[in-house]
């Protein structure tokens, strides 16, 4: 089986499984990842996919190019997949997970 995935104008996904379950799965895992339309801090579309690697490790994280806010992607531990972070532990973080450099605090809020 084959379905096409349009996310927005810019993105599309063409998926294959052999059956409704396997085209479940792969639709929800680019939708979580590649769905997101807006910044969560200023509500901008003008997003641009970002990968950062420092010491050997690789950072992945959708950047708004208005706010310059950042939504971080973790990885699971087994899998090549990753998952937007919207949570410290075991609470939610404010704007859906995205956060800006706070200057006073010096961090990321």
């Amino acid at each position: 089986m084959k379905t096409r995935l349009q996310l927005n104008e810019r993105l599309s996904f063409e998926i294959e499984g052999t059956n409704q379950k396997e085209i479940f799965e792969q639709l929800a895992a680019l939708q979580e990842i590649f769905g997101v339309a807006k910044c969560g801090k200023c509500g901008c579309t003008d997003l641009s996919f970002v990968v950062r690697e420092n010491e050997g490790n690789k950072y992945y994280e959708l950047h708004c190019d208005k706010c310059r806010a950042r939504l971080a992607f973790g990885s699971h531990k087994t899998g090549d997949t990753l998952f937007p972070k919207k949570k410290d532990g075991d609470s939610y973080l404010p704007d859906n997970g995205w956060t800006k450099w706070d200057k006073e605090q010096q961090k990321r809020v």
